[in-house]
């Protein structure tokens, strides 16, 4: 039996390697290297074989003629039975392979079609949370990883959460309960991973007033700022009015210094704003000086006649001179005059 096992060992290894390759699966994990078997040609004599790739995204071709290579592409080769090799497959290998082998005549002696997906393996997610109102809202991050064959399953204690598939779970007040553990775990066909354990603890929501913490926060701090610039403004409005008191009052201190009648006669105005007449200033004149004659004082000199020689004592008095009535106008008196 030792030397059926080795002898067998040998073969593969040196005679038919083809025959020990894994056989590519219509759906595997990426990295795996495997050939896609051609088909049975019948003991036909092939000159030409040729494999077609096409996908959504890429496409490629592969071809032997008379044993040599033709048309070639990286990770992809043709055996010397005429199947094709795959090495370490990717998610973009995903499509349809076609084979075709022709004879000496150009006649089609073989034809083969097959379908591989290839699938990215489960990355390993990670579960966040964050309090809200009571609320606790849990996200699975899958490495921002956006395959959709993925499926995503959400796990409280040991138990699967029915209908949770989406990478956010909400937990209310009433399903949540102190100290629970939360994981979750992401799998396609062929594989999967699960995440670490979360425990989650959210304690009492903070209220004020009957309201969220953090909006009563908000409300108090605007009321808080606005306060402060209105007793900012009220001292700046202070302020300046006690700096123009202060000039008011030195004005009126610089007046009552000044006594000229000029600046007496500025300071007066009337009752409605108007500036006050002005004031008739006395004639100063020196006691020794007499003061100047007026044109009505010159002209009753110079008309006035010389007073009548002197009469003797036994002459009668004259009768006194009749004098005008008094107009009710004023006018400006005049020296007396005898009359003719």
């Amino acid at each position: 039996s030792t030397k059926r096992i080795l002898a067998v060992l040998f073969f593969c290894g040196f005679a038919l390697p083809t025959d020990c390759e894994k056989t590519c699966e219509k759906s595997m994990l990426e990295g795996v290297t495997c050939l896609i078997k051609s088909p049975d040609k019948s003991g036909k004599v092939v000159v030409d074989e040729k494999w077609s790739f096409t996908s959504s995204s890429s496409s490629f071709v592969v071809q032997r003629k008379n044993g040599k290579d033709v048309k070639t592409f990286p990770n992809a080769t043709i055996e010397s039975d005429g199947s094709l090799k795959l090495h370490h497959v990717t998610v973009s290998n995903t499509g349809k392979y076609t084979f075709e082998a022709y004879d000496t005549k150009d006649e089609m002696v073989a034809n083969h079609k097959e379908e591989i997906t290839v699938y990215a393996k489960a990355p390993n997610p990670t579960v966040t949370h964050k309090c809200e109102n009571g609320s606790v809202r849990l996200t699975c991050d899958t490495q921002k990883n956006d395959k959709t064959d993925l499926t995503i399953t959400w796990i409280r204690g040991t138990e699967d959460i029915k209908g949770a598939n989406k990478a956010i779970l909400v937990q209310t007040s009433q399903q949540l309960q102190e100290n629970t553990e939360y994981s979750c775990r992401v799998s396609n066909i062929l594989s999967n991973a699960q995440s670490d354990v979360l425990t989650v603890s959210c304690g009492t929501p903070c209220t004020l007033f009957g309201y969220d913490c953090s909006i009563m926060v908000g409300i108090l701090s605007g009321g808080g700022a606005l306060l402060l610039l209105l007793i900012f403004l009220f001292v700046i409005c202070a302020c300046l009015g006690c700096k123009q008191r202060e000039k008011d009052e030195e004005e009126l201190r610089l007046r009552s210094f000044d006594t000229s009648p000029t600046n007496q006669q500025r300071a007066k105005v009337t009752a409605r704003g108007q500036p006050a007449p002005p004031i008739p200033q006395e004639d100063s004149y020196p006691a020794t000086q007499t003061p100047p004659q007026t044109q009505s004082q010159t002209k009753g000199l110079v008309r006035a006649r010389p007073p009548p020689p002197p009469q003797d004592e036994d002459e009668e008095d004259p009768p006194p001179l009749p004098r005008p009535r008094k107009k009710r106008e004023k006018r400006a008196e005049e020296p007396y005059r005898p009359m003719e």
